[in-house]
C-alpha cells in the first residue's frame, strides 16, 4: 500500500498483516482522488474508520488543510501514528488529529463541519448507514462537503438529509458519494 499522489507520492505505508483489515485498493484510491481532485486542497477531512490512515494520509499529501484520523481499534491508531511518523508528521491537535473512539462517539463529539468525510468501515459490519445518519442529523458536512461511503455492494435506499449524487464500482468496492440536501 502506498500514497498515490502529491507531496508524499510513492511513499510506502505500514499496513496490517493478515486479512482482518481490508485497505482501500490503490486502484479505488486513485480513482477516488481523481474524482475529488481539487476538493482536497485546503479541505478539512475526517477519516472516520481510519485503519492504516491511507485515505487521510493521501488527503494530506494532496494538500488538505486538516485531517482527523479516527478508529476504535488501538492497533489501527498505532499504525496511523507509525505512518505519520514515517512521513515526519505528528498529531498536533490542529492540522492533524488522531482519536481512538467508536465512530458514533467521534461523530457526536464533532462541532464543526467537514469538507470531506471518508466512511470505510469493515464490510462485515453494516455501520456505515448509521454513520451517514449521524452526519446528516448533525450536519457535519459543509455546504459543498462530500461524504464518501465505501462498501462491498451498491447503496440502496435513502438517508434523510443527504443526497446520493454518484456511485462507482472498483473491483469489489463501491464508492458512494453524498452531500447535504
Amino acid at each position: 500500500m502506498r500514497i498515490i499522489g502529491g507531496t508524499y507520492k510513492s511513499r510506502v505505508l505500514a499496513e496490517f498483516a493478515g486479512n482482518d483489515v481490508r485497505p482501500t485498493s490503490d486502484r479505488a484510491k486513485e480513482a477516488l482522488f481523481n474524482i475529488l481532485s481539487w476538493d482536497v486542497v485546503g479541505a478539512s477531512v475526517l477519516d472516520l474508520f481510519a485503519g492504516s490512515g491511507s485515505l487521510g494520509l493521501e488527503s494530506l499529501s494532496r494538500g488538505a488543510a486538516q485531517v482527523t484520523f479516527n478508529d476504535v481499534a488501538k492497533a489501527s491508531v498505532a499504525i496511523v501514528k507509525k505512518n505519520l511518523a514515517a512521513l515526519k508528521l505528528t498529531a498536533d491537535g490542529k492540522k492533524i488529529r488522531v482519536s481512538n473512539l467508536d465512530f458514533s462517539l467521534c461523530l457526536q463529539s464533532q462541532t464543526a463541519p467537514y469538507d470531506i468525510i471518508f466512511i470505510d468501515p469493515p464490510y462485515q459490519l453494516d455501520i456505515g448507514l448509521k454513520a451517514l445518519e449521524i452526519i446528516a442529523q448533525k450536519r457535519l458536512l459543509n455546504e459543498k462537503g462530500i461524504a464518501v461511503y465505501e462498501r462491498d455492494r451498491a447503496f440502496e435506499g435513502e438517508i434523510e438529509g443527504l443526497e446520493k449524487f454518484d456511485e462507482r464500482k472498483y473491483g469489489k468496492a463501491y464508492l458512494t458519494f453524498f452531500r447535504l440536501q
